[in-house]
């Protein structure tokens, strides 16, 4: 966070005080030399959103793929080293923005990902277990508390969470905790994503790239749901107090 006076101003009277507000970097991405995407992100956990980044937009199919990866704090870079030059030329410099915050960046069609993944079977998970984990997780970012400038994703299983991210971007905060499992060799399977962040289709496509089977937000449905219920298997939900809703056909 970078902090800044500031003037406030409530109910007429005005008020001299110190600020924070959120930092936004743009961290360009290079694969075996080659710039591949610039994504808009909070300046922390760089390695663990360029991993997650990686597989999510179907780039590597696992972490034993990256043969090296040096994030240059200073010049705002991740160099990844892959052992294979399996890449089109074109996928250099074509580039498909998204509607996320801080435009997402993808590299496929997420719905064609939606309509072919079929998620795996056996995860279960009471409701009320899920609005007790997601109540804690909404009270778990310090930086929000702070800025309310910033998203959450996070990982959690049966016995609560297991991991947390915050970034500028929801695309961005759900791809740090997969990048962030993928390095603690997380069964993906075995556990659900939680969001602030509204589930549009680039995002229910990124879950299940990885297999996840459940996803819960805080966040407003829209059409990204209903894409999502084209696959039967994908049960997407929505928290609001004490209430939850489920996408499933």
């Amino acid at each position: 966070m970078e902090y800044f006076e500031i003037t406030s101003i409530n109910r007429g009277l005005r008020e001299k005080k110190t600020e924070g507000v959120t930092e936004e970097v743009p961290l360009t991405i290079e694969i075996n030399r080659k710039e591949l995407a610039t994504l808009l992100a909070s300046p922390f956990d760089f390695k663990q959103l360029t991993l997650g980044f990686l597989f999510t937009s179907g780039l590597i199919e696992g972490i034993s793929e990256v043969k090296s990866l040096v994030i240059d704090e200073e010049r705002w870079k991740a160099n990844v080293e892959l052992n294979h030059e399996g890449f089109s030329d074109e996928l250099f410099f074509k580039r498909v923005y998204t509607s996320g915050c801080g435009k997402g960046v993808i590299f496929h069609n997420p719905l064609d990902l939606i309509q072919r993944v079929k998620l795996p079977a056996g995860f279960e998970i009471k409701s009320e277990k899920i609005l007790e984990i997601m109540k804690i997780f909404l009270s778990s970012s310090a930086e929000h508390r702070e800025t309310r400038g910033v998203h959450s994703a996070a990982l959690a299983g049966q016995d609560g969470i297991l991991i947390f991210m915050d970034d500028i971007g929801r695309h961005n905060a759900l791809d740090k905790v997969v990048g962030e499992a993928m390095m603690r060799k997380i069964d993906f399977g075995e556990v659900m994503v939680l969001t602030t962040g509204r589930i549009s289709s680039e995002i229910v496509a990124k879950v299940m790239r990885c297999g996840i089977p459940v996803v819960v937000s805080r966040g407003v449905d829209q059409s990204g749901d209903q894409n999502g219920k084209g696959n039967p298997d994908d049960p997407c939900g929505l928290c609001k107090g004490s209430s939850h809703e489920y996408l499933h056909d």
